[in-house]
């Protein structure tokens, strides 16, 4: 049963993972037996988590700057990582953006804006890497939607419209490459402690509403999300596929 969960000599590449989710979600990777590869656009910032997976791991890491809503910059990610590591076997869709404002009052350039990074460049990084899956006839592809995927909240219209997008998109492309062996699935995130979500963590009155929402009654960190995320990505997966596992702390329960 253990070499179920061993990712020995597979290559994964996370998006946004220079710090919270997908730093956390690299790690546990690695930590599993996996090559890492992270990217994110802050150069300085995914430095430092390279040199901080490096002492925490056995494994090969690599971090590579790149805007994943840049084709050039996708083009140079792949073929950087296949270099240095070798083809791509897992994929974490991990990037993403938001920005919370009253759907009356959204620029439609900021609604653009989270369309390009959440859904659009989700969609051509993953058709990028999947060529390879496919010809390999072996891969994982693990999108990352939320809880807005299946609820929402006042104020994340974009955000809301584009993780849809994912849960969708996810049943959609496991549906077409499960004939190759291209598992794909998505993780659901409840409410997590990140530095990104510090500002949600200080509000006392959305803390206290996350709080009596959550069974579990607390946030989530991002270690919790490392057990979902290796069993999407090894064999004990092999027959699992278009599925959204939500890890949200029974969130979900009472919607």
């Amino acid at each position: 049963m253990p070499g179920l969960f061993d990712l020995t000599g597979r290559v994964a590449l996370v998006t946004g993972g220079g710090q919270g989710i997908g730093y956390g979600l690299a790690e546990g990777l690695a930590r599993h037996g996996a090559d890492v590869a992270i990217c994110g656009r802050r150069a300085g910032q995914l430095r430092k988590a390279e040199q901080n997976l490096q002492q925490a791991v056995e494994h090969r890491v690599v971090g590579v700057p790149a805007d994943i809503t840049d084709q050039t910059d996708r083009q140079r990610l792949v073929e950087t990582i296949e270099k240095q590591l070798g083809p791509i076997d897992i994929l974490i869709n991990n990037a993403g953006t938001t920005m919370r404002c009253p759907a009356e009052d959204m620029p439609l350039d900021a609604f653009d804006r989270q369309m390009d990074v959440n859904v659009r460049a989700v969609f051509a990084l993953t058709q990028q890497v999947a060529r390879g899956m496919i010809a390999r006839r072996w891969g994982r592809v693990i999108m990352i939607a939320s809880l807005m995927s299946e609820i929402s909240r006042p104020g994340v219209s974009a955000y809301t419209a584009s993780k849809g997008a994912i849960k969708q998109l996810t049943k959609s492309l496991a549906t077409e490459w499960a004939r190759y062996n291209v598992r794909v699935n998505a993780i659901g995130p409840g409410y997590i402690a990140t530095p990104l979500t510090q500002p949600l963590l200080d509000d006392e009155k959305l803390n206290e509403w996350v709080l009596s929402r959550t069974p579990i009654g607390r946030w989530g960190r991002p270690e919790d999300l490392v057990g979902a995320a290796v069993f999407l990505a090894s064999e004990a997966s092999e027959f699992v596929t278009g599925q959204v596992l939500y890890v949200d702390g029974g969130f979900l329960i009472g919607s």
